[in-house]
């Protein structure tokens, strides 16, 4: 069952429950990051690539997993960075005053929401392996499994053709199939451009919420085709 803690917005004081996300392991078993109940969140300021990242070993086969560093969204504005067992806790401010209400609507999505969100729809497809690619694409984030490439833009632009052009050639140096996701949706051109080199398209909705955006992906979704991609043709 997965943990949930109480978390107090260092900048606003107001009062959230985080609930960690469960994710499946290759092997099939469930996993969740072990969050610190009693530290103070941290309030993200410049985000780096290599600390968006949590390792969470598997307590079914000891796999040690990266999945999306826990974070949680506050109405104020500020991302908090849920702190981790074992990991150096921060210093509480000394703040009177404070509101102990829960909050009770939902705080807005981050990016480790969309990306936690396409690493479950991945595994959903059945790529039991999903990662973070070791060579992302030129925006946003990236993802692996055996044979394929997923972007995930967690802004509200839209994707452009030039963003679906970019995966495609990233992917085809790499002789996988690739597959892009979208907070923003996507323009007539990129839309027109997926449709030409067969890229799946998903829109990212709420947390934990994917969508398919075109044919191609609507068509992954139910079974029916697999992501285009230079290896498309030749299969595994």
């Amino acid at each position: 069952m997965p943990e949930s803690v109480p978390v107090r917005c260092p900048a606003c004081r107001t009062a959230h429950v985080y609930t960690a996300p469960v994710y499946p392991c290759a092997c099939g078993a469930p996993g969740a990051p072990r969050l610190d109940p009693v530290a103070e969140p941290a309030v993200a300021a410049h985000r780096a690539w290599d600390e968006e990242w949590a390792t969470v070993p598997c307590a079914a086969c000891g796999r040690r997993n990266q999945w999306p560093r826990p974070e949680l969204g506050c109405p104020c504005g500020s991302v908090l960075l849920i702190p981790l067992a074992g990991t150096p806790r921060a210093s509480s401010p000394d703040t009177p005053g404070a509101d102990t209400a829960a909050v009770r609507r939902p705080p807005p999505p981050t990016a480790r929401d969309a990306v936690g969100a396409a690493a479950l729809c991945l595994l959903g497809l059945g790529h039991r392996d999903v990662r973070r690619a070791g060579r992302r694409p030129s925006g946003g984030f990236g993802l692996a499994a055996h044979g394929l490439l997923a972007q995930v833009d967690a802004t509200p632009r839209p994707a452009g053709q030039r963003d679906v052009e970019c995966l495609w050639l990233t992917a085809m140096a790499q002789a996988a199939e690739c597959v892009y996701f979208s907070r923003g949706g996507s323009t007539a051109e990129a839309l027109d451009r997926a449709a030409a080199l067969g890229i799946p398209l998903f829109a990212l909705g709420p947390p934990g919420v994917t969508r398919p955006a075109n044919d191609a992906a609507a068509a992954l979704a139910t079974g029916r085709a697999s992501p285009h991609g230079p290896g498309a043709a030749d299969g595994d």
